[in-house]
């Protein structure tokens, strides 16, 4: 257990004329608060703020944010509240405190309601005050370190949060390390399997690597002092998960992995970094292409550095990051490292006109167009994990972009209008389609039509979130449109028949009635709800037309049923019965095709005009383009046991007896293996497995996945598509 003395000592050597006084006071505060506390582990429960108080002095962040992280979990899980906070220890502490608490507190119906809450308040306190979030990381940080302790379920929910929101985030504020150590912390708990394998091969091969760091580092060393160029030189391996993602993407083994150690040139001054890349590639041959200059050009995260990737005298490809010392700070804690301290005080520079957290800005404003919180968190997801491209405007201005992004991105960077009527696009002078990948140094001009509009095809071209939103924001209107349309010619001749008119109700307040009866705010939004299917005429007009004028002839019982049911009737359909639709037992029901869900798998139902209600996978892109207006609640039948194809591809070593090992993986998670195809590469080293089997649940492939991860020789598995039985 860390006492406050080492935080204070570590307080006083970046800091020396901090109010160490308010820091222990906040220690004792905490302690008195959580006396007789215990967390899950049965350690004291004061052991977390002292740890989290820990973490925020390797940020080296000021006196208010340790403060904050010492007493962080008092006013939510003691009787102190804001209020005493402020008293004792000031607004601005409370402020940060409060702040921390909030992005606690929050209750949802659902878990992508939550994450995506989660994610929309990170986003407004960061705006606030970045120190929030810095506070809130380290609580995380530690909260990852005790995983351990708790049940499996919560292990895997609370690191894979972490993977897609609090990891990508850290690396977009630009605090590398922090980024790398959660990424290794929820790898540990997503994939136990594929860790304890490269933990193996990592202490099998720890002493060979670290001669070939030590060797690398003397040659750099005595080339740059033979230049006069004054650096300290050293190696890193890459952190497991970067390791994992490369062997799983090239099929390799640990041993055969390039660039899983780089090199870092670290300098007195900017124009030393430019010395020192000549000295490497006169040394050593460059890749081609391979040479970014991150100093001219640096990251969002105000990441800095030279990058190079040459041939070594043995062949083998080395990796080089040159910096100065002060952007080796910024690239290993980012933003915490705009802290300076004056005359004792310490403040954060102003990130509210800053051009390094633009990012940021361009997040708020998608939060902010995106009501849908599973469309929000995946727009979001794909922003932060992206790399990125810097291209020009005609006028020489400087657009950074997500890595793949197209000229509709560019387009709705400058403007959502100029999106909205792109036609066309010239890269460097030249027209290009709009499926056309930008890469870094590209001048890009936008062609617009004033007639032309955005189409559902544009939704496999862009890679931004904020072009998603408004291509998805105007094909929805135009959706809307439609069911308006629709849902009003339908319910004028459903109303005909009784010698009623949508006028007529309105005029006599029955469409009120229906309104209130239905839970619809206004006219339009009814008429839509018919258009889309998801209420029928014969609500509505058991409401508006009375008993004793809904004269009973079959003519009469099909108006009542609602034309809608008449398209449906005489469409080829079967219903799905593993699928419950809210209340509803006679809704017709299909699993979608885009993605096929699997019993267990979290989905979504859309109401389709003239099919009933498509179920997606929350995930599937082609739910996530539709109108959220015409989602229902759909959920799987517990009690249906159904069997569901599933196909399996397995890509693992090419060796004898690992195919036998992989069929007993099926075997031993109970799932019947029907057809299967083996291809070797033609190298012979490595050899695609296509398995077809039938399960019941989603459960039963997790199984499956997770044993065939332990065998020794396969690289990767996924799941390439389910078919119903």
């Amino acid at each position: 257990m860390i006492e406050i003395d080492e935080i204070l000592s570590k307080v006083k050597e970046y800091n020396p004329h901090a109010d160490v006084a308010l820091i222990r006071s906040a220690y004792e505060f905490a302690n008195d608060s959580h006396k007789g506390q215990k967390r899950v582990s049965g350690d004291l429960y004061i052991t977390h703020p002292l740890s989290v108080a820990e973490i925020i002095t390797r940020l080296r962040l000021d006196v208010p944010s340790i403060c904050a992280g010492l007493l962080h979990d008092a006013v939510e899980d003691t009787s102190a509240t804001t209020k005493d906070i402020e008293d004792r220890f000031g607004a601005e502490v409370a402020f940060l405190v409060d702040g921390v608490t909030k992005l606690g507190k929050i209750s949802y119906y659902t878990k992508e309601e939550l994450q995506s809450e989660s994610f929309r308040k990170m986003l407004l306190a960061m705006v606030r005050d970045i120190r929030v979030i810095l506070v809130k990381f380290c609580d995380r940080f530690d909260n990852m370190q005790t995983l351990h302790h708790l049940p499996r379920e919560k292990q895997e929910r609370i690191a894979k949060e972490t993977m897609e929101i609090y990891a990508p985030l850290a690396q977009r504020l630009g605090i590398d390390w922090m980024k790398h150590q959660l990424e290794n912390m929820a790898f540990r708990y997503l994939y136990p399997g594929e860790y304890e394998l490269l933990q193996k091969e990592q202490v099998q091969h720890a002493r060979r690597e670290q001669r070939y760091i030590l060797g690398i580092e003397r040659s750099i060393s005595k080339m740059m002092k033979r230049n006069d160029i004054d650096c300290r030189v050293f190696g890193k391996i890459k952190n497991q998960w970067s390791i994992r993602n490369q062997m799983k993407r090239t099929g390799r083994s640990y041993e055969d992995i390039e660039n899983k150690i780089g090199f870092y040139v670290i300098t007195k001054k900017s124009h030393f970094c430019y010395q020192a890349l000549g000295v490497i590639h006169a040394m050593w041959t460059p890749v081609p292409g391979s040479f970014k200059d991150y100093i001219a050009l640096p990251k969002p995260n105000m990441y800095q550095a030279l990058h190079t990737l040459v041939v070594g005298k043995d062949g083998k490809r080395l990796k080089l990051q040159i910096q100065t010392e002060e952007m080796y700070l910024i690239g290993e804690h980012g933003i915490a490292a705009d802290w300076h301290h004056k005359e004792g005080k310490a403040t954060i520079i102003s990130t509210k006109n800053s051009k390094k957290l633009a990012w940021l800005r361009q997040l708020t404003e998608t939060q902010e167009e995106t009501n849908d919180p599973i469309e929000f968190i995946e727009s979001i997801k794909e922003d932060l994990f992206s790399e990125e491209v810097h291209v020009f405007t005609p006028q020489g201005d400087v657009k950074a972009l997500p890595e793949g992004s197209t000229p509709i991105d560019f387009a709705y960077m400058v403007h959502s209008l100029v999106g909205d009527t792109c036609s066309g696009a010239r890269v460097n002078g030249m027209v290009v389609p709009l499926r056309y990948c930008l890469r870094s140094g590209d001048t890009v001009e936008i062609i617009t039509l004033p007639k032309q509009k955005p189409n559902i095809g544009w939704l496999r071209l862009v890679k931004t979130a904020h072009a998603r939103t408004k291509i998805r924001q105007s094909i929805r209107r135009e959706q809307r449109d439609k069911a308006l349309v629709l849902g009003k010619k339908i319910l004028e001749r459903a109303l005909k028949q009784y010698g009623w008119s949508i006028a007529k109700a309105e005029k006599d307040g029955s469409l009120d009635n229906v309104l209130t009866s239905l839970g619809h705010d206004n006219v339009t939004n009814m008429l839509m709800a018919i258009g889309y299917g998801k209420i029928t005429t014969s609500q509505v007009i058991e409401i508006i037309v009375p008993s004793q004028d809904q004269v009973k002839t079959k003519e009469q019982s099909d108006s009542k049923t609602g034309p809608m049911h008449n398209i449906l009737k005489h469409t080829p359909f079967t219903s799905d019965k593993s699928i419950k639709i809210g209340d509803q037992n006679n809704s017709m029901v299909r699993l979608a095709m885009c993605c096929n869900p699997l019993p267990g798998d979290k989905i979504i139902g859309t109401m389709t005009m003239g099919r009933g209600v498509a179920v997606h996978h929350t995930q599937c892109p082609t739910a996530l383009d539709l109108d959220p207006t015409r989602r229902v609640p759909v959920e799987w039948d517990s009690n249906d046991k159904t069997e569901y194809r599933v196909v399996v591809e397995v890509i693992s070593s090419n060796k004898p007896g690992l195919l036998a090992s992989i069929s007993q993986a099926f075997t031993k998670s109970s799932v019947n293996i029907y057809k299967a195809s083996c291809v070797a590469t033609t190298d012979r080293t490595r050899a695609t497995n296509t398995f077809h089997a039938m399960v019941r649940h989603i459960s039963q492939l997790h199984d499956v996945t997770e044993t065939l991860s332990r065998i020794d020789g396969v690289y990767s598995t996924r799941r390439v598509n389910t078919q119903k039985s």
